[in-house]
């Protein structure tokens, strides 16, 4: 088996930079069947952005495999690099931009080399990446994925190639993806593709297209394999999968599907959009032990007057109701969130609300970030982005110290409970030590114990709240069964 690098700087999908940064390497690829005599072409793939785009990059890895490509974790000595990338951010772009610089040494060196660009800034920026310093050979949207095979022909003949049209059906539903997770614990099943929400700030309708929701036997297919291989929890992924709609199946339904399928699986999901999160969605949650008790709800902004201009659907008060909601059915229910400083026109009042917001919501993790201006969207034609960086910056601080405070409660609360843990691997800081998470999502880690190892459901007492990670001790054998009320 070879073996690929896969570097994530993950973004949330509707909104902007998520406060994660990790690369992982010597992550493992399949050997497909190869349909062309390729034996020795390599590739190196790193992905940028949400979890969409990491699951993408399992699409994208299962076609190459399928033409025989290998995979290298040396970028220098691959025959196709590509970058699966993220347009979310101007930084995010920016952040492209500068490693497409850094691998001019590779193309120099090896000017065989083929360059791709993958993903949302493919398509958003095109041909304009084909011109710039001549360096990509090759761009693909997300949904082009398919034409690989074809473009990379083309391009090894000396093209440059590009396929950056949206489909309106295309949801890779017939493709096996190449699992790319390191754990073999964790892993991502996407439902469905696009979005026809059009929030005022968001580039995400214009770079995914319009929405598509899979076939449901394909999604608990793939989850039956999941399972089949020892893998114990699931992430199912969408731009907004409250909407999920498929001949008569809705996401609530889909979801009762999925519990059942093993009692063993834990069953996670992103993202939610308020205006669409029904209730017979939260009895789904509340009535399965194994769909976890998690909500990552946006709210964006804490003003009824911004999130007008947002184009989100729902007022504050609207928004309360739903949190309100949520932990009326689901009582024990961790909520997360997205946030976004200085939006066009905010105030100082906007702005206290949104801190007010925050501080009422009891938020167990947010994902905040400055207003960043995307081309193409409502909010660049139609809104005069004015609020200074300096301004942004100053809010954006004021909101991150309100979640700080808020979180460090949250975490606080946790301390002498018992919790539910997934053994995911090692802790990142000690071989001696295990980490996981809770049903709650919170990252946490504990001692070894003989006989316990990754894929264990593990009781452990909360001894110890950091700003973002729980330390406790296990206080009963590993687990390895979780009922589900008929």
């Amino acid at each position: 088996m070879n073996k690929g690098k896969i570097t994530q700087r993950v973004f949330h999908a509707h909104s902007t930079e998520v406060l994660l940064d990790e690369e992982q390497q010597g992550l493992a690829f399949k050997q497909g069947k190869s349909t062309e005599a390729r034996s020795g072409k390599t590739a190196f793939i790193e992905t940028y952005g949400c979890q969409m785009n990491f699951s993408d990059t399992e699409i994208i890895a299962s076609v190459l495999t399928d033409i025989g490509y290998d995979f290298t974790q040396d970028e220098s000595q691959a025959d196709l690099v590509l970058l699966n990338t993220c347009s979310i951010r101007e930084n995010a772009e920016a952040k492209i931009w500068n490693r497409l610089h850094s691998l001019k040494a590779i193309k120099k060196a090896r000017p065989g080399t083929l360059i791709g660009l993958m993903g949302c800034m493919a398509e958003r920026l095109k041909s304009n990446l084909l011109s710039r310093d001549q360096l990509v050979d090759i761009v693909v949207g997300p949904d082009a994925y398919r034409s690989l095979p074809e473009l990379i022909s083309e391009a090894e003949g000396g093209m440059k190639s590009v396929n950056v049209l949206l489909s309106r059906e295309e949801t890779y539903a017939d493709i096996s993806p190449v699992r790319l997770s390191s754990n073999g614990v964790t892993s991502f099943v996407t439902i469905m593709r696009g979005c026809d929400n059009m929030c005022s700030f968001c580039v995400v309708p214009f770079t995914r297209g319009r929405e598509r929701s899979r076939d449901p036997e394909t999604i608990l297919h793939e989850m039956r394999q999941l399972a089949e291989n020892g893998y114990r929890e699931v992430t199912l992924l969408g731009q907004n999968v409250d909407s999920y709609r498929h001949e008569g199946v809705n996401f609530a339904g889909l979801l009762t599907r999925a519990a059942a399928i093993d009692p063993l699986m834990r069953i996670r999901f992103s993202t939610s959009h308020p205006k669409d999160i029904t209730d017979d969605v939260l009895e789904a949650i509340a009535m399965h032990n194994n769909i976890c008790k998690q909500i990552h709800l946006p709210v964006q902004s804490g003003s009824s007057r911004v999130l007008e201009l947002m184009r989100r659907g729902y007022d504050r008060e609207w928004y309360m109701k739903k949190v309100s909601r949520i932990r009326e059915i689901i009582p024990d229910c961790s909520i997360s969130t997205d946030i976004i400083a200085g939006f066009c026109t905010e105030t100082e009042k906007d702005h206290k609300e949104t801190l007010e917001m925050i501080e009422w919501a009891k938020y167990s993790q947010a994902f905040m970030f400055c207003y960043s201006e995307r081309p193409g969207t409502l909010a660049e034609r139609q809104y005069e982005d004015d609020i200074p960086l300096a301004v942004k910056k100053e809010r954006l601080n004021q909101i991150i110290a309100i979640q700080r405070n808020v979180q460090s409660a949250v975490m606080e609360g946790m301390k002498g409970s018992h919790q539910k843990v997934l053994v995911e691997g090692d802790s990142k800081r000690s071989s001696e030590e295990f980490c996981g998470r809770t049903d709650g999502n919170m990252m946490t880690v504990f001692p070894k114990a003989p006989g316990m190892m990754p894929g264990d459901y593990v009781d452990v007492r909360i001894a110890e709240a950091g700003a973002i990670t729980l330390r406790g001790e296990a206080i009963s054998p590993a687990e390895r069964i979780m009922e589900i009320p008929e």
